[in-house]
């Protein structure tokens, strides 16, 4: 489905990340995949699942809030590729104290730090993607329930993912001429290191299975499997769209 297409990954972090689900599900599909880190200690993690599932895979070093380290990622991948069919963004970061207790005491550091990381960055990467995406191309990036409805705990992470969605519309707008599509996945809970950082998840993970229409949680392939559909030809008439893979979580009233 995706045999001769190249793609860059951002948020790679360990083997159970939604963004590496998703790796594995475009490698299979046949792309030929960049991944970035930020850190040594990433580095080591992100090059240790390369290293056995898709060796000579590219890896650069990038920090969103960097924008020489942005630009060298993008050099490189032009020097490699040629040129860029889709990019999957999967950053999202919060101090862990903003993601518990009250909104109400979130303080303009943490704002500021959600805000750029989880949601500014898609715009600071697609921009540095556009002229790569020589022959069109996909941008989806991952977003949650709780950028619609309140849900405990997730606090400035909600307002952060509200801004993300947002911003998938007008990027989608922008870019369509270009023939860029721009789409995000709202994906259910998921057992991530990262997901643990709110506060109560597996009290989350327990009322989405009762509640969700397929009355259980989704799995990160599934996932995977989606921003697949959204990277292929099979998509090519859907973008600005946020697309729930929540088991139908979402659909449910009371």
């Amino acid at each position: 489905m995706l045999n001769g297409k190249f793609g860059i990954i951002f948020g790679v972090a360990n083997k159970r990340s939604i963004a590496w689900a998703t790796a594995l599900a475009l490698h299979e599909a046949g792309a030929r995949l960049a991944f970035t880190y930020q850190g040594d200690r990433l580095k080591e993690n992100v090059e240790g699942l390369t290293n056995e599932a898709m060796p000579g895979s590219l890896l650069l070093p990038c920090d969103v809030t960097k924008q020489d380290e942005v630009d060298a990622t993008f050099r490189r991948v032009g020097e490699e590729f040629g040129r860029l069919d889709f990019l999957i963004h999967s950053i999202a970061y919060a101090p862990r104290e903003a993601l518990g207790g009250e909104y109400l005491d979130t303080s303009r550091d943490a704002f500021v730090t959600a805000l750029e990381i989880s949601a500014y960055s898609l715009v600071q990467l697609s921009r540095a993607a556009m002229p790569l995406m020589i022959e069109g191309g996909s941008i989806v990036c991952m977003s949650y329930y709780g950028a619609e409805k309140v849900v405990a705990g997730y606090n400035v992470m909600g307002v952060a993912k509200s801004a993300l969605e947002a911003s998938t519309r007008y990027l989608a707008n922008d870019l369509g001429p270009r023939n860029i599509r721009v789409n995000a996945i709202s994906a259910g809970p998921i057992q991530t290191l990262s997901a643990r950082g709110v506060s109560d998840f597996s009290t989350m993970l327990k009322h989405h299975a009762e509640r969700a229409a397929l009355r259980r949680n989704v799995e990160a392939r599934e996932v995977g499997a989606t921003a697949v559909f959204l990277c292929s030809p099979m998509s090519s008439g859907i973008t600005g769209e946020v697309i729930h893979v929540d088991c139908g979580y979402s659909i449910m009233g009371m």
